[in-house]
């Protein structure tokens, strides 16, 4: 499982459950791969075209990234041309079974949101500067 950078973490290094979480799907498109293949499974060329603006270099890396945590399962086929698909695993699933409620969560606050949900009322106890009560 690697942080982007070719170093893996050791599970020592997290702080809680969320930092381990986050490292196996943070970035863009991690999250947009596991959602694709909750549907089915799919070969690369067509799991690449479901994720508009996705470079193959980077698909390959994620997709590297997430079978080496094993959430994802990539199966080669003896064909010609040689055929490959990709699936979650059931850790994968459970992964995605996991990520559920927060997709709900962007969906009704982000993505429904009204203009001035983002918008702090009179009543909002906030810090003017970030960190401080």
């Amino acid at each position: 499982m690697g942080t982007g950078t070719g170093t893996a973490r050791r599970p020592g290094a997290y702080i809680c459950g969320i930092d381990a979480a986050m490292d196996v799907i943070g970035g863009k498109w991690k999250g947009l791969i596991l959602w694709a293949l909750h549907e089915r499974p799919y070969r690369f060329g067509a799991l690449r075209r479901e994720l508009p603006g996705v470079t193959e270099k980077v698909l390959t890396a994620q997709l590297r990234e997430l079978e080496a945590a094993g959430i994802v399962h990539r199966e080669e086929y003896p064909e010609v041309p040689p055929r490959v698909e990709y699936s979650l695993t059931a850790r994968g699933v459970a992964l995605n079974e996991a990520l559920a409620p927060l997709g709900a969560w962007g969906k009704a606050n982000v993505l429904n949101a009204s203009p001035a949900a983002g918008e702090v009322r009179e009543d909002d106890h906030v810090p003017l500067v970030a960190g401080t009560a």
